[in-house]
């Protein structure tokens, strides 16, 4: 019988190449999304893009409000930054952290495989590349993969082991990238800007590290930017 498995799907190019990784390694897929009242729909969109070009079984998109809390510009009236460098965004855990996202995120994952009969989950989270997010360490993925061990019925008392999956976890935005285009990831579809309009700004920190990532493996980004402004 076909293994089952949840995917963290965003829309971004990291969650989409990681479904792509799950569908390879032979899982049947349940890709899980969420609208938690960001800064647009783009995201949104592009997730329900990739999952209808591999088909899941089923893709669940949930609602919830994280502008309830704020504290990240992605979910309250806060600029997001444009045309940092690599240093300073290393400097300090940056303002687009959305407090407590992937803990929130991974625990309606858990919920949605604990009931689906999945035993896996995949997320798309990089420790290299991204701006010192402290849910994106590897440490946090061991520790909530023991939570989930100790929190569920299906393993306490159904004897399931839950098994969280960051196959990008320690690699480099290029290596991703390339590692997606031969696995036939549609990027075109995908989203990563922060910012939500027709074409992608190009200098907020997901844009700058996505066009890093494309100009370094020597590929063409297939997403529209706006002009350079000079």
């Amino acid at each position: 019988m076909q293994q089952k498995a949840v995917v963290l799907l965003s829309g971004g190019l990291d969650s989409s190449t990681v479904l792509a990784i799950a569908r390879q390694q032979g899982f049947e897929l349940h890709a899980l999304s969420f609208d938690y009242g960001q800064r647009h729909q783009r995201e949104v969109e592009a997730a329900a893009a990739i999952a209808r070009h591999y088909g899941v079984l089923e893709q669940k998109t949930v609602h919830i409000d994280l502008r309830a809390f704020g504290g990240s510009a992605l979910t309250a009236d806060i600029a997001v930054p444009h045309g940092r460098s690599v240093e300073e965004m290393a400097q300090d855990i940056p303002i687009t952290y959305v407090p407590a996202r992937n803990t929130i995120f991974l625990s309606f994952a858990l919920a949605y495989a604990e009931v689906s009969g999945a035993n896996d989950i995949f997320l798309g989270i990089n420790a290299i590349d991204y701006s010192g997010y402290p849910d994106c360490r590897p440490e946090y993925l061991e520790a909530f993969e023991r939570m989930a061990n100790l929190a569920t019925k299906a393993s306490i008392q159904d004897g399931r082991r839950m098994r969280i999956h960051a196959p990008l976890l320690r690699m480099g935005k290029a290596d991703i990238i390339r590692r997606g285009v031969e696995l036939g990831v549609p990027y075109h579809y995908t989203w990563s800007c922060y910012e939500g309009e027709e074409l992608a700004c190009g200098t907020c920190d997901s844009c700058l590290l996505r066009v890093a990532g494309f100009a370094e493996a020597g590929l063409q980004d297939p997403v529209q930017y706006l002009p350079v402004k000079v």
